[in-house]
């Protein structure tokens, strides 16, 4: 049974920074690409960005240029630093597979972009 577990979220002013992590339980990352996604109050879920297994990374329009996604198989487990934030960007944020699973959703980690 594999797991996903986020962590690194958090209140932060418009401006700052956070670092994310994804860690897996399991060698999920040997599925292949993984994605990072969030969803605000009220809102659906959508993605944030993704990275395949050999390291090449798509952004949404509205986080180009802000975040970066990463990865470290060895330790099972996927980044994402966000710089420059907006309250816009206040979500919880999962991990998962690229395209999601069902199966695999987490908790999320909560970041607050406010001040």
């Amino acid at each position: 049974q594999v797991q996903l577990v986020e962590s690194g979220g958090g209140l932060v002013q418009p401006g700052g920074s956070l670092r994310l992590s994804c860690a897996a339980s399991g060698s999920i990352f040997s599925i292949g690409p993984m994605g990072w996604y969030r969803q605000a109050p009220g809102k659906q879920r959508e993605l944030v960005a993704t990275i395949s297994s050999g390291g090449r990374t798509n952004y949404a329009d509205s986080v180009k240029g802000r975040f970066t996604i990463s990865r470290d198989n060895a330790k099972n487990t996927v980044y994402l630093q966000m710089d420059s934030l907006k309250p816009e960007d206040t979500a919880v944020y999962y991990c998962n597979v690229d395209p999601p699973s069902g199966r695999w959703w987490g908790q999320g980690t909560q970041v607050t972009v406010s001040s």
